[in-house]
């Protein structure tokens, strides 16, 4: 009894240590947040750390870090908080290039793949919590795995020069693919949905602000040794003048992620919001669409007076068709207008593409192409053409092939039962947000399905001049809209279901 009690005795102040302890760590860092002399000396001791570092290795070493600091905390909130981590991998796509403009060395595109992997876990994850067998009924969902199960099956395409060329393009097809699904599963809110607008608006804009500096201040050091590489020149300085770029990988993207941002705002203005919401949105729709000129991307001035012209069909009125009127005024004024502007000359060359050199030889290389597209039913196999073409099967008859056209590339790598999978898939998502559309009774919601569904479209008739869905952030945001189209319908029908329940009588027990 006595060792008993002497033993008690002994380890109560020890628990008692341990538990004052831990009190004094939550008031310290989560009642006071650091707000006191222990989080004055902790802070300054870091501050010096960082600064030490940062002298030492540079920003980028400052960076890393710091990275490497917040690493963890980082990693687990994207598993588990999707909300967080898919704002995450939105803003890394858009800034993926100026983080390689930092001197930051490595694998980026891996990066990206990792992060949409830790995503799709955290969905799995979830999946299990919640035991849901089936969230994604969708004819979209049908489609897209359609089109995931052809990619994966062209591994044993006879045609196929290499196999590596196919492992490296089908990780970074099929990854992006899923974020369909993330998205698809974990936005459950019209609050985050508004969140994901403003977040992406806000990034359009950067984009935007950035081609103003590049077009009028000019490039910074990084941005001149990479237009100085043998062959860039060719490509991007056009008629005297460079084509800009500003945060994104090339002129492409640039102009077509501004294109986008335009669209979505011509559909936002039409929900009822406060005059300065409206005011902001249409000068953010007017820098975009001026910094899109920089680029110099010819395809991109077509998108918006095509989507225009859905948006007047689907959205029918008085009052739409006066402002599809006056747009199309405008914009016959800016297609005919006299001037001396290089940025606006090339914008009306896009309205006479038989004049366009450019254009002329690649209907000739399409035209090359066609017999190899009749012969091979299955095409040449995944990253046949382009980067990976040269590398792993240079000899080959695709590898050099430039197929300047999203839909040439699944012709020709994929073949022309790849191309049926590929135009069926993109109908069914634009069928499916206009049948949506009509379905969907709330105002806001609508308006919502009916940008993606424009964007969507508008994609659509980008991936002809150009590859349109190959370059981050565009192939990020393309399934972030899909995922919409079905998110919307989803959220209107719970939102019914809660009108219809609260308008149930209520039955007063005798």
């Amino acid at each position: 009894m006595e060792n008993t009690t002497g033993n008690s005795t002994h380890y109560k102040p020890v628990y008692s240590a341990n538990r004052g302890f831990r009190n004094t760590l939550r008031r310290v860092f989560f009642i006071e947040k650091l707000h006191n002399v222990t989080g004055i000396v902790l802070l300054s001791l870091a501050a010096v750390l960082i600064a030490f570092v940062v002298s030492a290795g540079g920003i980028v070493g400052g960076i890393l870090f710091i990275m490497a600091v917040a690493i963890f905390p980082i990693l687990y909130c994207i598993v588990m908080r999707p909300e967080f981590g898919m704002l995450v991998l939105i803003v890394m796509a858009f800034l993926l290039f100026v983080i390689a403009q930092l001197g930051v060395e490595g694998p980026i595109g891996t990066m990206m793949d990792a992060l949409q992997l830790l995503l799709i876990l955290g969905m799995l994850i979830k999946m299990k919590k919640e035991n849901i067998k089936s969230p994604f009924k969708s004819p979209i969902t049908m489609v897209i795995i359609m089109w995931l199960v052809y990619n994966v099956l062209e591994c044993v395409n006879p045609e196929a020069s290499s196999r590596l060329a196919w492992l490296y393009t089908v990780r970074t097809t099929a990854v992006v693919t899923f974020c369909y699904f993330v998205f698809t599963y974990n936005i459950r809110s019209v609050k985050y949905i508004r969140l994901v607008f403003w977040v992406w608006l806000v990034l359009c804009f950067i984009g935007a602000a950035y081609g103003f500096k590049q077009e009028y201040i000019g490039f910074n050091q990084h941005e001149l040794a990479y237009l100085a590489q043998p062959g860039i020149a060719d490509l991007l300085f056009i008629d005297g003048h460079w084509r800009k770029f500003s945060i994104f990988s090339d002129p492409v993207a640039f102009a077509y992620n501004m294109s986008m941002a335009i669209i979505f705002v011509i559909c936002a203005v039409t929900m009822k919001m406060s005059l300065w919401k409206k005011v902001g949105l249409l000068i953010l729709a007017g820098v975009c669409f001026d910094s899109m000129l920089f680029s110099g991307t010819r395809g991109a001035n077509v998108l918006v007076p095509a989507a225009l012209v859905l948006f007047a069909i689907l959205k029918f009125n008085k009052r739409i068709l006066l402002f599809a009127c006056f747009a199309g005024f405008i914009m016959v004024v800016l297609i005919f207008i006299p001037t001396s502007n290089p940025n606006l000359q090339r914008f009306q060359t896009a309205f006479r593409p038989n004049n366009d050199a450019s254009y002329n030889l690649r209907k000739m290389n399409q035209k090359r192409i066609q017999p190899y597209i009749v012969a091979h039913p299955l095409g040449g196999g995944l990253g046949a053409t382009g980067v990976w073409g040269v590398r792993f099967a240079p000899n080959s008859y695709l590898a050099h092939f430039p197929p300047d056209s999203g839909y040439i590339r699944v012709a020709v790598e994929e073949g022309w039962i790849g191309l049926l999978v590929f135009c069926l898939f993109m109908f069914v998502v634009i069928k499916t947000g206009i049948d949506n559309f009509y379905k969907i009774k709330d105002p806001e919601l609508k308006t919502y399905c009916l940008a993606a569904t424009l964007i969507v479209f508008a994609y659509n008739l980008a991936n002809f001049p150009q590859e349109a869905l190959v370059q981050f952030p565009s192939n990020i945001m393309f399934y972030f809209w899909a995922a919409l189209i079905n998110i919307t319908l989803k959220l209107d029908i719970e939102k019914e279901k809660e009108k219809a329940k609260a308008l149930e009588p209520v039955v007063i027990a005798a």
